[in-house]
């Protein structure tokens, strides 16, 4: 076992626990950090958040196993503060009643560098806050800020406006990879930087379908807001919030680089729209650990925007790292794409643990993405699954929206490669449980024009529910529900299985249609 300074800020200190390969999200064995002062936190998952803490104060953590055995230890820092700013004493009432949106944006914009912004103890009903660089901003336990729902209350972001020199262009809004009007953010950050939003405080959308959730895909005045939009920013941390009832997308990071999501909890309803847990657009360089999401829709999801975008600012995703993570009640719990007409490279997913989603490890492109539109060097390893209906998909033929079900799409004849084929290429699995499945252990559909170049699933274990119920694998045109099925391929240049046991699956373990190199390592069928 060993301790690593994640995170710190003028009055908190977050350490990430690094165990065995059975401590996924929550250790396997009971453990506790102490510190030095006397404090001890039962260990609830492996990502640990100390507040209450002084600035500029020097801090001791000891790692204890159950029988009080110093496994590790760590000596942090907090971080220096000039001054704190309470946003009562500009005015904020946090009653619930009053808007508070100004008097916390005074707050903000009067915070000087290395200060914090304090919200404590309340109900404060706000419509938009905008973030300033080099500050932080605590939201404390049982502080809540309560969203207004009338749209005639939000600012807009108009989605393209054309430079005066007609040569050039600034994006504002955005709706699902186009340049798109859209109402700012409940908290929204633009081109700022330096910024550490945290706490144990909730903000909450009050998203129902009395308001943002009717109509979701209709535009009226603008795309819905998203809990957290932070577009063309930097060095920007995330920790210890209560992201719930979200009007959109809840966390949407967007042209963005160096950014930290720790120890977030997501809640949305099982029913809710579009209420994907964090979906970071074109990014770089994102770390997202110890956060518990569930919702409505896929928990995490990598982009990089539709042809216009990909094709037009070329900016891919990639280096991102999620880890000790709990997803439960989305359609996909870790997705990619399916716009991702810029490409995504370098995802590292993690000791992650997803229960009850439609599609655990889900990839979902299709014709008209463009050439850009890469997926490579994709790791996923050392996860459980737990009542996932498939939990391995990649799919090249993803139908929704209206452009996604042309006879151009879901045309499983070869077509000529072009300036519209996407690419899959490398993708690992490895050390993976999934128990009481329902529809298929994985469903991997490739272009036949261009297939998916390589797949490699090592140490998996698959078993079915008891009850399992018939399920769509993936949301391609024609293809039929299933139960109990093993590994489908389907246009793949190569597929190397090693170490995999499927277990109690009605008829193939495999089944392989145009894969030209079927590497089996040691497959077991139990029944």
């Amino acid at each position: 076992m060993k301790i690593v300074q994640m995170l710190r800020t003028t009055r908190s200190i977050t350490i990430g626990i690094y165990g065995g390969s059975k401590d996924i999200y929550r250790p396997a064995e009971p453990l506790r950090v102490r510190l030095h002062t006397g404090v001890i936190k039962e260990v609830d998952r492996m990502i640990v958040t100390f507040g209450q803490l002084q600035p500029d104060t020097e801090y001791q953590f000891e790692l204890l196993d159950q029988s009080e055995h110093c496994l590790d230890r760590l000596t942090v820092s907090t971080k220096y503060e000039f001054v704190t700013l309470n946003v009562w004493d500009f005015g904020a009432k946090g009653n619930g009643i009053a808007n508070d949106t100004l008097a916390i944006q005074a707050a903000i914009q009067a915070c000087p560098a290395e200060s914090r912004v304090l919200i404590p103890k309340g109900n404060y009903l706000i419509t938009t806050l905008f973030l300033k660089s080099h500050i932080n901003i605590e939201i404390e336990r049982e502080a809540h800020l309560v969203a207004e729902t009338s749209r005639d209350e939000f600012p807009l972001f108009p989605g393209m406006i054309e430079s005066y020199d007609e040569k050039t262009e600034l994006n504002l809004g955005t709706w699902e990879g186009n340049p798109l009007p859209m109402y700012t953010g409940i908290i929204t950050g633009y081109d700022v930087e330096d910024v550490i939003l945290y706490g144990e405080g909730c903000i909450d959308g009050r998203a129902s379908y009395e308001n943002w959730w009717q109509d979701a895909k209709k535009m009226r005045g603008a795309f819905r807001p998203r809990m957290l939009f932070l577009s063309h920013c930097r060095e920007i941390s995330v920790e210890g919030l209560t992201f719930c009832n979200s009007p959109s997308w809840t966390i949407h990071p967007y042209f963005s680089e160096y950014l930290r999501f720790y120890h977030v909890d997501i809640q949305n309803p099982e029913d809710s729209p579009n209420t994907d847990g964090i979906d970071p657009e074109s990014c770089e360089h994102v770390e997202i650990a110890g956060c518990h999401i569930t919702l409505g829709d896929d928990c995490i999801a990598v982009k990089s925007g539709k042809i216009y975008m990909g094709q037009k600012y070329k900016k891919a995703a990639k280096d991102i790292h999620i880890w000790q993570c709990l997803m439960e009640n989305g359609h996909g719990a870790v997705t990619l794409g399916s716009e991702l007409a810029a490409g995504i490279y370098d995802i590292h997913v993690e000791k992650c643990l997803f229960q009850n989603t439609d599609r655990g490890l889900r990839i979902k492109t299709r014709r008209g993405r463009g050439n850009l539109a890469v997926v490579d060097e994709v790791c996923f390893e050392q996860i459980v699954m737990d009542q996932v209906k498939t939990p391995f998909v990649v799919n090249a033929f993803y139908c929704c929206d209206p452009d996604g079900r042309t006879d151009y799409v879901q045309n499983r004849n070869a077509l000529p490669v072009d300036e519209r084929t996407p690419l899959i290429q490398q993708l690992v699995f490895r050390d993976i449980t999934c128990y009481h499945v329902h529809a298929a252990a994985g469903y991997f559909y490739g272009l036949p024009e261009q297939p998916i170049c390589q797949i490699e699933l090592k140490d998996i274990y698959v078993d079915y529910a008891d009850q399992a119920k018939p399920f769509m694998p993936a949301m391609l045109c024609g293809e039929q529900e299933m139960c109990r099925q093993g590994f489908i391929f389907r246009n793949i240049n190569s597929v190397c299985l090693q170490r995999v046991s499927v277990v109690g699956a009605d008829g193939e373990a495999v089944t392989a249609e145009n894969v030209k190199q079927l590497e089996n390592q040691g497959i077991e069928v139990l029944t």
